[in-house]
């Protein structure tokens, strides 16, 4: 088997898991590693041969830039408190005392290597712990906490993993150096990201066509990443920053067409590269063993050391973090509060891409041409916390949200939906009453709309409307839909002919795309 073959079969096998992880509610992260695993003792498959340094500009800025894309700044505003505590302190926490267990273990290992191995493993990955977390049907503020902590936590351990390693590799190392680093890294990111999103915006408004945009899009947070590094910024805080922008200057309500494409793009995108990613985790596996060969069964057990210092720090930190954040929460925050909803955060720390390409990366040699020193354990012990963290974090993962009652999130979820369509409905109302004094409009067109609105808003939310009102709209709903159901096999007939059309000798089938891809847009309409 072929390096080529390998990669089309770990593709398949991330949209394969998907329906999987559905139904035996194992998230697919996990079951994606473990392909990875399986993939990789098979003596048929081959070592891949992936550049270490290639695996974090092609990985983490498509990854990022998806989930990113789907929050705001103003949600980040006000929950800087959350995010200030989890992506920074926590992070920085995390990195000291690991890197101080590590230190104890093998103290003949200069300290520099314990605090790469202490940034590395400290930032939980945000598409590990989104899977996981959404599959067990967590309520919204958490997975919004979770995703907050996993965009931002890598700009701080990458960070501080350039300095460390750097430190070994030349042997010079300085505090303020290492602090100011960190502060112009940020501050060159801010400035790439705003300036590559309002490029971004600039250029897309001078295309037409909703797949050019998406494809300038896709090209974006890979100029933000590499732009940014080329220069020593963070690249990871850069295409944050950028994703951010551009979704709260998505000003233009009526772009429908580019939004279809662009969330349909996206999301594929982002199955994808996931899958390659936790994939790629348990491929790794196998020629890491066979480098270390027997050595392995002393490094494990510093692993133990490594990774149940690594958990009890995110407890004892979270327990004290939340109470904190209730504190001095304002009232337009929405953070984690009770007991229940910190121990799930605790328990959904799971590392992932970032923290096997960080090991990964770490340089074979330093200076005088010796070998990195611990290099092969660091590795270790970073396996082991990924490996630690997705089977058996997120293997129970669902079993904890249960025993606490927090599974129930979906009712609070629709009832969000339906004040959002309440509002929405009611807009709608308003528009038309301005509509009908503007444009002179017939009282029964106007009637029928406002009938027909009136519908929808007692169907989504019956409670503020008195019975009989509700049961009229429910009636005159099933004679809509049964009109609206009619319209669309209408809808598909036309789309047959066009097909039909398109088949003919000598038609152009750019035409035919076309008319179809209008025909595509009204079939999305309810």
């Amino acid at each position: 088997m072929g390096q080529l073959s390998l990669l089309f079969l770990v593709l398949l096998a991330s949209v394969v898991t998907i329906p999987v992880a559905r139904l035996t509610r194992v998230p697919q992260p996990v079951l994606m590693t473990g392909i990875g695993l399986l993939f990789a003792w098979l003596p048929q498959v081959p070592d891949i041969a992936i550049n270490p340094e290639l695996i974090l500009p092609l990985v983490l800025p498509p990854l990022i830039f998806a989930v990113a894309r789907r929050s705001s700044v103003r949600y980040f505003r006000a929950n800087i408190r959350s995010i200030l505590l989890l992506a920074v302190g926590l992070v920085i926490v995390t990195t000291t005392v690991v890197a101080g267990v590590f230190h104890w273990l093998v103290p003949t290992l200069p300290l520099a290597a314990a605090v790469a191995l202490g940034a590395l493993v400290s930032p939980p990955d945000p598409v590990a712990a989104v899977a996981v977390a959404g599959s067990v049907g967590l309520p919204r503020r958490l997975v919004a906490v979770l995703e907050s902590e996993g965009l931002f936590n890598d700009v701080t351990a990458i960070v501080i993993y350039s300095v460390a390693v750097q430190a070994v590799v030349t042997g010079d190392f300085s505090a303020g150096g290492a602090a100011l680093r960190f502060v112009l890294s940020a501050v060159l990111a801010v400035v790439v990201g705003i300036a590559l999103g309002w490029l971004n915006a600039r250029l897309a408004g001078l295309l037409d066509d909703p797949t050019q945009q998406v494809a300038l899009n896709l090209l974006v947070p890979f100029a933000a990443y590499v732009l940014a590094e080329e220069i020593h910024g963070s690249g990871v805080l850069a295409v944050v920053v950028c994703a951010l922008y551009l979704a709260d200057r998505a000003a233009d309500a009526d772009d429908v067409a580019y939004r279809l494409v662009g969330n349909a793009f996206w999301e594929i995108v982002e199955i994808l590269i996931t899958g390659v990613a936790f994939g790629l985790i348990g491929l790794e596996l196998a020629p890491l063993m066979a480098e270390v060969k027997d050595g392995w069964h002393d490094m494990v057990g510093d692993a133990a050391w490594v990774i149940g210092a690594m958990v009890l720090v995110r407890l004892l930190w979270l327990l004290p973090a939340a109470w904190i954040s209730k504190r001095v929460s304002r009232a337009d925050e929405d953070t984690p509060i009770s007991w229940r909803e910190t121990v799930v955060l605790w328990w959904s720390g799971m590392r992932g891409v970032a923290t096997v390409a960080l090991a990964l990366g770490i340089p074979l040699t330093i200076h005088g041409g010796v070998g990195f020193p611990g290099r092969d354990e660091i590795m270790v012990v970073a396996f082991a916390v990924v490996l630690f963290t997705l089977l058996v974090q997120g293997l129970t993962l669902p079993l904890v949200v249960r025993l606490l009652g927090l599974g129930g999130a979906a009712d609070a979820h629709e009832e969000a939906v339906k004040r959002m369509w309440w509002r929405a409905a009611k807009a709608g109302l308003t528009r038309l009453g301005e509509l009908e004094d503007e444009r002179d409009l017939q009282p029964e067109v106007v009637e029928r709309l406002r009938e027909r609105q009136h519908d929808r808003l007692a169907r989504l939310c019956p409670e503020k409307y008195a019975e009989e009102e509700a049961q009229e709209a429910r009636e005159r709903f099933v004679q809509w839909q049964a009109a609206a159901d009619i319209e669309q096999e209408m809808i598909a007939a036309s789309r047959r002919e066009v097909l039909a059309a398109r088949g003919e000798l000598g038609a152009d089938p750019e035409v035919a795309d076309q008319v179809m891809r209008k025909l595509d847009l009204r079939s999305r309409r309810k």
